[in-house]
């Protein structure tokens, strides 16, 4: 099998995750504009091209999170990125909601 016989198969982003990529995009454009940076120098910080930083900019879903990160790093921002979820509000009322039922159900295999 060769390369060429690999279809590339990209991520399912629906238009309102496309508004929160793009939306992301903007904020680390806005981010890395208040700190004086210029697109050349968060490429050379990161390694980047100046072409996948325009595509951070416009929040393009095509580009590799590791990216995402890598710019965020250099503006002092990955601790921001790291707390996604931290504070997972309906995660633990849908585990509190198990928790109650698993104490209401019978206990299998054991008498009464």
């Amino acid at each position: 099998m060769t390369k060429k016989d690999i279809t590339k198969r990209s991520a399912v982003i629906f238009p309102k995750n496309r508004k929160i990529l793009e939306q992301l995009g903007e904020n680390i454009k806005l981010a890395y504009k208040r700190r004086s940076y210029t697109q050349s120098q968060i490429s050379e910080r990161t390694g980047l091209s100046r072409l996948t930083i325009r595509k951070i900019e416009q929040g393009d879903p095509k580009v590799s999170i590791g990216h995402y990160v890598a710019v965020l790093s250099v503006l002092g921002l990955v601790e921001d990125f790291a707390q996604v979820a931290n504070d997972d509000e309906l995660g633990r009322k849908l585990q509190d909601i198990k928790l109650m039922a698993s104490k209401k159900e019978p206990q299998k295999g054991k008498a009464r």
